[in-house]
């Protein structure tokens, strides 16, 4: 894989990652170690993306589990493909087959709906393991969790019908939280854990940079230092480096190359989700906000 963590940053960095030094150390003994990697982090800030990173860099396959409330197993792992078993029982009744031959048929592979844990635990591109990413995981509930965590221990599922199926080659498994709910400490004791705060001024800029390069430098720095300056305000939601891109595309699409109050103004939804958090921006504020992010961007 990687020789040293240098080495996992540098190729990090080859694919407009910039990880710090922390993180990086984090992410290579995940990898050295075989030990699932949990991230928390408010949202945007670049959990998800580590996952995806990783896929890239090891060649292989990203299997992604979205989380939300009410996941179960059936979801999460495998089901039977109820209507094909019913279609196919009449076709086995109208040849006349054998009880025990119709049980055989029907719990068979042919039949098996295999959901993402299922696939993370069989799959391998050229023998090599996926990349299992099991995204916002705060949003299910304790009984998954504490299902997940039996898995993470053994890579293994039990299928009754089949069987014990036992992974190969166990996943690179990467868990991230935001922290609406706070996870057992039995399975964080399972991962290597790093908490993704939001990036300082040159970090973000950086960033901006790497993933919008047709963006005039002095409109990224006045992006970076407006975005910077609005987190240090009592949101309900604050912006992730997700928005600050998103809202750097906008303005690219929109042919700026200056922070203006009108545009901003026009574009605040890109960044703010919520309208609590639009309605303390008034038009003084934003101007104040503009004026500190000029002169930000001068000094850098």
């Amino acid at each position: 894989m990687f020789k040293s963590v240098d080495d996992l940053q540098t190729a990090m960095s080859q694919q407009d990652y910039i990880a710090e030094r922390g993180l990086a150390v984090a992410v290579f003994l995940a990898l050295k170690t075989g030990k699932p990697l949990f991230l928390e982090g408010d949202a945007g800030v670049g959990k998800t993306e580590i996952a995806k990173v990783l896929a890239a860099l090891l060649e292989t396959d990203l299997i992604r589990m979205q989380c939300y409330e009410g996941l179960d197993i059936n979801t999460a792992v495998y089901e039977w493909n109820y209507a094909g078993q019913i279609l196919h029982l009449r076709l086995m009744e109208a040849e006349g087959l054998a009880r025990d031959d119709m049980e055989g048929e029907l719990f068979s592979e042919r039949f098996l709906l295999k959901r993402p844990l299922l696939q993370a635990i069989e799959k391998s591109v050229n023998g090599r393991a996926p990349v299992l990413l099991i995204d916002e995981l705060d949003r299910s509930d304790e009984e998954f969790e504490a299902y997940l965590l039996e898995l993470l221990s053994d890579f293994q599922i039990s299928i009754p019908e089949l069987g014990t199926v036992k992974a190969a080659a166990p996943p690179i498994v990467v868990v991230t939280s935001n922290r609406t709910r706070e996870i057992h400490d039995a399975l964080k004791r399972r991962c290597l854990y790093f908490w993704i705060d939001y990036p300082h001024f040159h970090k973000e800029l950086e960033i901006v940079q790497r993933k919008a390069p047709d963006v005039p430098p002095m409109l990224a720095r006045q992006i970076t230092a407006f975005i910077q300056d609005m987190r240090s305000m009592e949101l309900f939601k604050r912006p992730g480096v997700a928005e600050t891109l998103d809202w750097t595309a906008a303005l690219i699409a929109l042919d700026q190359n200056e922070l203006a109050l009108e545009t901003v103004q026009d574009t605040l939804g890109v960044i703010l989700k919520y309208q609590d958090d639009v309605e303390m921006l008034d038009a003084t504020t934003i101007q104040n906000m503009i004026e500190r992010a000029k002169v930000e961007a001068q000094r850098v």
